[in-house]
């Protein structure tokens, strides 16, 4: 949550104790609307509203339970922190079950006031982020295969695919092991005209190079000595639909060519027929490697390279899209909590961090797996968190305050990049003052021409 988003309205209708504690939480860094009745409160609320109210019981007119009681009627998760006297200990108690965040008797050091606000207000924001995670996957939550992300770099991928996925282009799809390319070529299939026919998958890398020519062309009876009947391949049987070539970089040059000659024709010969199969086809292509390096190393077709290469989709790296992170754990966590029957425990900020300062060589297949894992291992899995995630990235015995400054820098780039390195932008974006934002620049090497777009 950005420090300038850090409001706290404060009812009391004592000015003494209002000023002191108006100026405690002000200058630990919250933004206070200090009121002596709680009538004016009420209208400040809604669902939205990023902060927490701290109120005394003893008021006149409408005191402090019956505030607490419309307010949580209108806002059901809003930390509500009651101010007591002596004599109303019972009182907040019963206040407590009925719904208070907690309570503070009077006369209060600052320390502890400042300390119950700060975990409240860590509580309505882990509540506004889990709703609207939520909000996310509902809004995505369309038949068939979904690309969940609001990163930027996922926004203009979903754009390109709905421009192309009901056009008869050939595409190749880009990205690291484990980013997702079979999700993103079945959202092609299933958002295009072909979706009633077959979506045909085969991995050119798990297929023996004996075995590839038939499995893709088909053969006649007696073909081949084991060969005794007649068999569709995977190119006949994608006719009309949708034929996914993953690992496309493993294909034999020898069947790089006959390939070629497919997407040039449209149409095949089954092995032992010398008569021809016209296709009505898409072929989507995916690869983890560079097809260009590997072209111009001769050990990729370059004539292929540039056929396949109509439309080429980039599928960013988890760690590119951090800001994700939180969305798919969430949404991966629900689909096992669905599946397994099992409750899921809600991450802390601290998990949440860790989550998001690892590199994720496994992308998104590897956070799936933590978050199954989370599902099924429950708060055991929460205690030993970070010890589920390999290490193998980060230097080992990491101490906290080094996590801290890697989730703050990160915090930083992100905002610089997103501005195109404006300082303006970026300390309003962080609510810091802008000595504070250049003194972490510094500490952290980090310059912002190296932002502009």
């Amino acid at each position: 949550m950005p420090e300038q988003s850090k409001p706290i309205i404060l009812i009391d209708d004592e000015k003494h104790i209002r000023t002191a504690s108006s100026q405690t939480l002000e200058l630990a860094g919250y933004d206070v609307v200090a009121l002596e009745n709680a009538e004016k409160a009420l209208a400040m609320l809604d669902e939205d509203w990023p902060g927490v109210v701290i109120s005394d019981i003893n008021m006149p007119g409408t005191d402090g339970l019956s505030f607490m009681n419309q307010a949580l009627a209108k806002v059901p998760d809003l930390p509500v922190i009651l101010i007591t006297g002596h004599g109303d200990i019972s009182m907040a108690v019963n206040a407590m079950r009925d719904g208070a965040y907690d309570f503070i008797e009077k006369p209060f050091p600052a320390d502890l006031l400042t300390d119950v606000a700060r975990r409240a207000m860590e509580k309505r924001a882990l509540t506004i982020e889990n709703r609207e995670l939520r909000q996310e996957l509902q809004a995505q939550n369309t038949p068939g295969p979904r690309i969940i992300g609001k990163a930027e770099s996922v926004h203009k991928m979903r754009q390109l695919l709905m421009q192309v996925a009901d056009t008869p282009a050939d595409i190749l799809i880009m990205g690291e092991t484990g980013t997702g390319k079979d999700l993103v070529a079945r959202y092609l299939h299933e958002n295009s005209s072909r979706v009633a026919k077959n979506f045909v998958a085969i991995n050119c890398g798990g297929v023996p190079e004996n075995l590839m020519e038939s499995e893709l062309f088909g053969h006649e009876k007696g073909a081949f000595t084991d060969a005794k009947s007649q068999r569709i391949g995977k190119l006949e049987h994608a006719d009309g639909g949708t034929l996914f070539l993953d690992e496309i970089e493993s294909m034999p040059m020898s069947l790089q060519i006959k390939l070629l000659r497919v997407l040039e024709e449209r149409s095949i010969e089954r092995l032992g027929s010398n008569v021809l199969v016209p296709l009505n086809l898409r072929i989507v292509a995916a690869s983890k490697a560079d097809l260009k390096e590997l072209s111009a190393e001769g050990r990729f077709r370059e004539d292929l390279y540039y056929r396949l290469n109509v439309v080429r989709v980039d599928i960013p790296s988890l760690r590119e899209r951090p800001e994700d992170i939180p969305l798919l754990f969430q949404h991966f966590a629900l689909v096992a909590s669905a599946l397994y029957q099992k409750e899921i425990s809600a991450l802390s900020a601290e998990r949440v961090h860790s989550l998001m300062a690892y590199d994720w060589p496994g992308n998104v297949r590897e956070l799936r797996n933590v978050a199954e894992r989370y599902v099924l291992l429950g708060e055991s899995c929460t205690f030993e968190f970070d010890r589920l995630i390999p290490q193998e990235n980060q230097p080992s015995g990491i101490t906290l305050p080094e996590k801290v400054e890697r989730f703050e820098r990160m915090l930083i780039e992100e905002d610089l990049a997103k501005h195109n390195g404006s300082i303006k932008e970026t300390l309003v974006s962080l609510g810091l003052p802008r000595k504070t934002l250049y003194d972490k620049m510094r500490k952290y090497g980090l310059d912002k021409r190296d932002y502009k777009a």
